[in-house]
């Protein structure tokens, strides 16, 4: 399998997951994974609910969505569901971070759950700017497997 990175897309004049919509109600994870894919070159919008989370989404129409799972009042899952029942919004690829797997399991971060990419809090940044290239590129038809 092989995708276009960020830099590839940018030397083709291929714009690679440009927008990303960040959905955690912990800010300091909003602050410190904003801040470190604003250095990788990526336009961020946050929200820390989700009530917010689909009222970006609808308006800002964000590339990709990293999106926390356990939050209070409506949760990750749900926000997801709504999202994909809306056709503004349905396209958009999605990335569940979350801290409810086991240490066991950390591993296996970047693992698929229908069709949707987990991973774990903490995370790797790398890791997870590769899952960003790679759902981006997928949306985009870019991706050769």
């Amino acid at each position: 399998m092989y995708c276009l990175s960020k830099s590839e897309g940018v030397k083709k004049g291929i714009n690679v997951a440009k927008k990303i919509l960040i959905v955690d109600d912990e800010r300091d994870t909003l602050s410190v994974l904003g801040n470190g894919l604003t250095a990788e070159g990526y336009s961020i919008i946050k929200a820390d609910n989700g009530g917010d989370a689909l009222d970006l989404a609808k308006s800002e129409r964000p590339d990709l969505i990293i999106l926390d799972i356990l939050m209070p009042g409506m949760d990750g899952g749900e926000v997801a569901r709504m999202l994909k029942e809306v056709p503004e919004t349905k396209h958009i690829p999605i990335i569940f971070l979350t801290g409810m797997f086991p240490k066991r399991e950390e591993e296996e971060e970047g693992r698929v759950v229908a069709g949707n990419i987990m991973f774990d809090k903490p995370y790797d940044i790398l890791k997870l700017i590769t899952a960003i290239e790679k759902a981006s590129a997928r949306e985009n038809g870019l991706l050769v497997e």
